[in-house]
């Protein structure tokens, strides 16, 4: 019988080789020397790599059997994974393999930028004693702010804890009482910024985290407070980082990651109170073996036919031919919810009516998961990790069934109940022999619009004009619109308009729609991957 062949094409440990065993043929490769890599995958079923090795379309399509592709460490951004998907290839990664090394690398920055480590290495090592100079500060008793309590920023929490600090955290997609489990009290951004000694930064980077500690938030915080980033370079705004030490409005910080790496010149290197390290949270023996040894395991299932835990692009398991075309649909409806609420539910219902409701349609609750956490989590999310990350943050999840749809053959609602008691709901239906995607319902008001990458929900009391006003200011700077409902309750009563547009809307041109039609809530949603 033959074996499968995996290309190896970065170093993998031993430990990971070993899990592949004898059961597969395993071939090595140059993953940086395109002229090595793409023939070598003319018949191989997986590949293994890292960073360095680029499976883009032109690489896929060289590889007609392949069937696996496993990055041996957290990002994907090396891999076409759109072209993966397209061509029926699984793309795995190993979401938690650094998670632990990037917890500890975090508290190493926290008490080297506490007591002067680094500053006080490079004097003795130039021949200088200078014990007062560099006279620290103890981590008893002082206030650390967390930006974000997923994986890390819990892990950095539980870390912190026997130092005796009063920990407090900003995380709008976690619950109150989840955060109270762990020992940390959710405050809001400003009052972390307000009230910490240090602030180490755990968020995703995204179009709503980039730059969100800038030169506004850095004039909020104590002078004698110090700030940690092992997360994404971008997030805090490292000119007005290095402004706001030169003034003295910040005792100092530990930088891991910056905006653009790699990084050898910087104006943060030029001060004394900054302590730098070249992208180090993920390097360590342990979280590169536990990385080859995760996506070894993958490999070897998914080659089997088995379920993949770390599949960023399909779902394991069987899944009925009528379900299936529901899966896009419900994770859309997902990541609208999540957009329209602006934080993550403390109970959310997948309802499910109509003939689908007489199928195993379980998926669809793990991909309306996995949808509200598409945009909310750094890590990729799957339909294994999105009831944990419900679990983790407190979220009383219900699949709620039924065979009676009066309006349509079938149709999907994910609603949920947000931390003020307000309700949340959206509706998608797949409609006609071409089983084209519709939204028919937001928050209770009926419509029919297909979702595209940019749409636009606005609420407001219903009067003449609107319509024009939204349309002018969207013309007025270059938003076309592609589509435009308007619903309503009763006459002169609440009404929803939904737009799908070609661009996505600025966020100043959303607010000032928002302001001239005196909305009672404007939301955009961006589908764009």
């Amino acid at each position: 019988m033959t074996r499968p062949v995996v290309l190896v094409a970065e170093e993998l440990s031993d430990a990971g080789l070993a899990v592949l065993g004898a059961d597969f043929e395993v071939r090595h490769a140059d993953g940086a020397d395109r002229a090595q890599l793409l023939p070598a995958l003319a018949d191989v079923d997986a590949v293994i790599i890292r960073s360095a090795t680029q499976i883009d379309a032109e690489a896929v399509a060289a590889a007609p059997k392949l069937r696996v592709v496993a990055r041996a460490g957290v990002g994907l951004d090396n891999v076409d994974v759109e072209a993966a998907t397209k061509a029926g290839v699984m793309v795995v990664n190993a979401p938690t393999s650094n998670i632990t090394s990037a917890a500890e690398h975090t508290v190493a920055l926290i008490l080297a930028s506490a007591r002067n480590v680094a500053q006080g290495h490079a004097a003795l090592k130039d021949g200088e004693w200078k014990r007062s100079k560099y006279t620290g500060v103890e981590l008893d008793g002082k206030v650390v702010g967390i930006l974000g309590l997923g994986k890390i920023g819990q892990l950095v929490a539980q870390r912190l804890q026997p130092f005796g600090v009063e920990l407090i955290a900003y995380d709008p997609y976690l619950q109150p009482a989840r955060a109270a489990q762990m020992g940390v009290q959710l405050v809001s951004l400003e009052e972390v910024l307000e009230q910490a000694d240090f602030i180490t930064v755990h968020l995703p980077k995204s179009k709503e985290t980039i730059g969100l500690i800038g030169d506004r938030e850095l004039h909020q915080v104590k002078p004698t407070v110090r700030l940690i980033n092992v997360a994404r370079g971008g997030i805090i705004d490292e000119n007005a980082l290095y402004a706001a030490i030169k003034e003295g409005r910040v005792a100092g910080a530990g930088i891991d990651v910056f905006a653009k790496e790699p990084c050898t010149d910087s104006p943060l290197f030029e001060l004394d109170r900054v302590v730098v390290t070249p992208h180090l949270g993920a390097s360590t023996h342990e979280a590169q073996e536990k990385a080859g040894t995760q996506v070894a395991r993958s490999v070897k299932l998914a080659l089997a036919g088995e379920f993949v835990p770390d599949a960023v692009n399909v779902q394991g398991g069987a899944v009925a031919e009528d379900v299936k075309p529901g899966l896009p649909l419900t994770e859309k409806l997902g990541r609208i919810f999540t957009a329209l609420a602006g934080e993550v539910a403390t109970r959310l219902d997948v309802d499910v009516r109509g003939e689908i409701a007489s199928q195993d349609v379980r998926v669809l609750e793990l991909a309306a998961l996995k949808g509200v956490f598409t945009d909310v989590v750094t890590d990729a999310v799957t339909y294994v990790n999105a009831p944990l990350l419900a679990k983790d943050r407190g979220v009383v999840v219900e699949l709620v069934t039924s065979s009676e749809s009066p309006d349509w053959r079938n149709v999907i609602t994910v609603k949920g109940v947000l931390a003020d008691g307000r309700t949340v709901s959206v509706s998608g239906t797949l409609s006609g022999p071409r089983q084209i995607t519709k939204i028919v319902e937001v928050n209770g008001f009926a419509m029919e619009i297909e979702p595209t990458d940019h749409l636009a929900f606005y609420t407001y009391t219903d009067r003449p004009g609107i319509v024009g006003i939204v349309g002018r200011l969207l013309g007025e700077h270059g938003v076309n619109i592609a589509s435009m409902q308007v619903s309503r309750n009763v006459k002169g009563g609440k009404a929803l308009i939904a737009l799908t547009v070609d661009s996505a809307i600025p966020a100043d041109v959303v607010e000032q729609i928002g302001a001239e039609i005196g909305a009672d809530s404007g939301r955009t949603v961006d589908l764009e991957d």
